[in-house]
């Protein structure tokens, strides 16, 4: 932390708290409160039963919860192979040509994941590529919307690195791609880390898109989410959310501790 003086210290951590629990951790605390819930009749949920997640945890949820991670784990490793391809290819275009490579991987991100959603169902609802109705139009969305964020990660990487290892490499006679696969890719290794996690969390939570694509063999969490909630069933929805939102950070902190071992390799 920046801030040297004790009562600095103490202002800011004030200041975070102050703005951290009533912005992002007092919702979260809501939904997992509201899972436990019997009733909601004043400001707070109230009573206790653990029922609501027999529901979360079993039947149409449980097939939800496995679609998501199939769909969160495909997408993030379709999404990092060519959003890392492209950083690096991007990396030897010159400026120019990484600009061009960067708003071409941007635009999904900059406009609604629902436009995202329309674009894929129109391109990919007629032969040759007839995807509609398939779980692979789902997959397909979710790879689009988050390569950007793929692509950002490592290209800010390949910026950062050392040029020297590569360069020893090659006067060492190192043919181009014994350094890419020796040299270049394990010094990216943590940014790779992060960028499927972002990937995959990302996926998991995905919800726009989705709604307009998915088939009814293949129904995502977060849709099961949303349609608990839109037939009243407020409970059964929070223990859904918290059964994503746990499995989600499971898979996070795993990503993390792989991370953090590729750092100091």
């Amino acid at each position: 932390m920046l801030v040297h003086s004790r009562g600095g210290r103490w202002a800011t951590w004030t200041v975070f708290f102050l703005l951290f629990l009533p912005l992002f951790a007092l919702p979260l605390l809501v939904v997992v409160a509201a899972s436990f819930a019997t009733n909601w009749s004043g400001a707070l949920p109230s009573g206790f039963t653990t029922g609501h997640y027999d529901a979360a945890t079993t039947g149409d949820s449980l097939q939800a919860l496995t679609t998501s991670l199939v769909t969160a784990l495909t997408a993030s490793v379709l999404a990092l192979t060519v959003g890392a391809w492209a950083a690096l290819a991007g990396a030897s275009l010159g400026r120019r040509g990484k600009r061009a490579m960067d708003a071409l991987f941007v635009l999904p991100v900059a406009v609604p994941s629902v436009v995202v959603g329309l674009a894929v169902l129109v391109a990919f609802s007629k032969p040759p590529f007839l995807l509609n109705g398939t779980r692979w139009i789902v997959i397909l969305a979710h790879t689009v919307l988050v390569t950007a964020f793929a692509h950002q990660s490592v290209s800010a990487a390949i910026l950062r690195l050392d040029p020297m290892y590569e360069q020893a490499a090659a006067s060492l006679g190192a043919r181009p791609s014994y350094v890419l696969w020796r040299v270049r890719l394990p010094l990216l290794l943590p940014s790779l880390n992060a960028a499927a996690g972002l990937c995959f969390a990302l996926s998991m939570g995905e919800l726009s898109a989705t709604m307009m694509l998915y088939p009814p063999d293949w129904t995502p969490l977060p849709v099961q989410v949303f349609a608990a909630t839109d037939r009243g069933s407020l409970f059964t929805g929070a223990a859904v959310a918290v059964v994503l939102m746990g499995t989600t950070l499971l898979v996070l902190l795993a990503v993390s501790r792989i991370r953090t071992r590729a750092s100091f390799r």
